[in-house]
């Protein structure tokens, strides 16, 4: 259960003033009549890219040693840090919006603005972290739907009234410790593993 709370606390934190979060509010005011097919193409997106950022990191972890697994797992959460600090802007020509309806228009948006982006980074250092995939995929989704829905149903209202700059602040600083525990894993098993 460790793995579930973990990834649904840093994964909520970080996707706070993230693209895809942007784009929420983006779908959010171009279908403003239709929220319940653009939190359920969020919810489908997301599950997809993180199964498959999840799988990787699972593979990553089968192959490595822990001290080497360890290592790149805290440099990546140390870079994700870094990059939680920096806001987020969200490209015009992210995916087609206006051709499909919320439902199609989210999905395909929000799976393609979702590669390559931190929350999906987090999910594959999280599912290489802990063994725990299942438990892993289903925190990021959850903390993905909680930063997201309610941009959707509150819109411009709410999102202007939130303190981003703290919450990339407190992200970050999540992101470091992770980063931090991870290199002292790698430490102690280098250690360890030197001396036997």
């Amino acid at each position: 259960m460790e793995a579930f709370f973990v990834s649904t606390g840093i994964v909520a934190l970080a996707e706070i003033g993230d693209k895809t979060q942007l784009l929420a509010l983006l779908l959010a005011v171009r279908f403003r009549h239709h929220p319940w097919p653009i939190v359920l193409g969020i919810f489908v997106a997301t599950v997809a890219n993180h199964a498959l950022a999840g799988a990787l990191g699972q593979l990553v972890a089968s192959v490595l040693t822990d001290t080497i697994l360890h290592s790149i797992v805290a440099v990546s959460f140390i870079a994700v840090a870094a990059w939680a600090l920096v806001p987020d802007k969200l490209e015009e020509d992210t995916a087609p919006i206006g051709r499909y309806g919320a439902f199609m228009a989210t999905l395909v948006a929000f799976f393609i603005a979702e590669m390559g982006d931190k929350t999906q980074i987090a999910t594959v250092v999280l599912a290489a972290q802990f063994a725990d995939y299942f438990w892993v995929v289903l925190g990021t989704t959850l903390g993905m739907m909680l930063a997201n829905v309610p941009v959707v149903f509150l819109g411009n209202a709410a999102a202007g009234r939130l303190p981003l700059d703290l919450i990339r602040r407190l992200a970050a600083g999540a992101f470091l410790l992770l980063g931090l525990y991870s290199a002292w894993l790698a430490y102690t098993g280098f250690v360890s593993g030197g001396a036997g």
